[in-house]
């Protein structure tokens, strides 16, 4: 009886949970596709968290939910852990079937040892007996022999066995370097973000360094898109990914943090040395010329905004990006194309 009402209660819960996500999609004009119902529904669940805070940002700066951001919110929330499930049952039912010959081949080698052991002894009990040694040397010669066969099959076995471990730890290094890898712009994603900054974050902290993030988002890309297609605003975010690699250095970590927006962690730069990173990176991707491929047609140049925070210690990656966010949008409402850090959003409130 406990278990039908636990039942019943979970379906209730589903359901309302469910009723909730078509209603909140409904708001943010969000297409009720799977892949984005997989997505709201774990928001209305608030979980993870990092995709409720992230949402919860979007919609607080009254951004469109369009394709592009839709799609990197799946991309970074559920897919990726998809394809790791997957990954790692593969690499499971790799493991078992290894062990499995492993257990043989030993049982096999320990069976054989006990043989060896018992044929040993039996010419041992024929010397003292008085058998004809020549008889005894050739015996013991032929057990010692299949002996070495014996252990040079188990070996070789072995040797096939570990073969094939080293190609389950390169299938499963291969599967991790994946699921932290955007696969439309190949950089990092939302989770290798996470990750690096948790570490840049601490060392910071301990090491009192300065620890700055820029945040670019790229502008009208949305009526880009609409002008020109998706598959011609997929070829401009794979070079504004690009650019962006090559304006930061070696030790920062470039991403891709949803959507149009792209994303830099500069551990031990200050606010001023990462708004001049970014400057460098606005004024780069200003200077592009787009050709499309199919016409040859030249392109309307695309800029960017970008907006620029410092860390403070012990505070939160959100609480950060929510600062260049903010700066990010305070330059799009300046006429875009331009960087902004937090510092200006602080003259702004005094000056309101």
């Amino acid at each position: 009886m406990a278990g039908g009402a636990l039942d019943e209660l979970d379906f209730e819960y589903a359901t309302s949970v469910a009723e909730k996500t078509m209603r909140v999609m409904g708001e943010q004009r969000v297409p009720p596709t799977p892949n984005n119902f997989q997505v709201w529904f774990k928001y209305s669940l608030g979980m993870p968290p990092d995709l409720k805070r992230t949402i919860d940002i979007l919609i607080g700066n009254k951004r469109k939910f369009d394709a592009a951001t839709n799609q990197g919110l799946f991309e970074t929330y559920v897919g990726s852990q998809g394809a790791d499930e997957a990954a790692a049952y593969k690499a499971s039912e790799q493991l078992h079937s290894v062990m499995d010959s492993a257990k043989q081949f030993l049982s096999t080698a320990i069976a054989d040892n006990r043989s060896q052991i018992q044929a040993i002894g039996d010419v041992a009990e024929a010397s003292e007996a008085g058998a004809d040694p020549k008889l005894l040397i050739e015996s013991l010669m032929s057990e010692l022999a299949q002996a070495a066969t014996r252990a040079t099959k188990l070996e070789a076995g072995f040797v096939e066995k570990s073969r094939e471990l080293d190609a389950i730890r390169d299938s499963l290094n291969k599967s991790e370097e994946r699921a932290r890898t955007d696969t439309l712009t190949g950089l990092p994603n939302r989770r290798a973000l996470d990750e690096f900054f948790r570490v840049a974050q601490i060392a910071a902290m301990e090491k009192d360094e300065p620890l700055s993030v820029l945040l670019i988002d790229i502008d009208h890309f949305k009526s880009f898109n609409d002008n020109f297609g998706h598959g011609v605003g997929d070829q401009v975010l794979k070079l504004m990914a690009k650019v962006l690699q090559e304006k930061v250095r070696e030790i920062d970590l470039p991403a891709r943090y949803g959507g149009e927006e792209l994303i830099a962690v500069l551990p031990g730069a200050d606010l001023a040395a990462c708004q001049a990173a970014a400057e460098r990176i606005r004024s780069s991707i200003a200077e592009c010329t787009i050709t499309r491929r199919s016409t040859g047609e030249v392109l309307p140049n695309i800029t960017v905004s970008i907006g620029v925070g410092q860390f403070q210690p012990g505070e939160a990656m959100g609480d950060l990006i929510d600062r260049c966010d903010r700066a990010l949008y305070l330059a799009k409402r300046a006429g875009r194309n331009k960087v902004v850090t937090e510092d200006e959003l602080d003259r702004e409130r005094a000056a309101g």
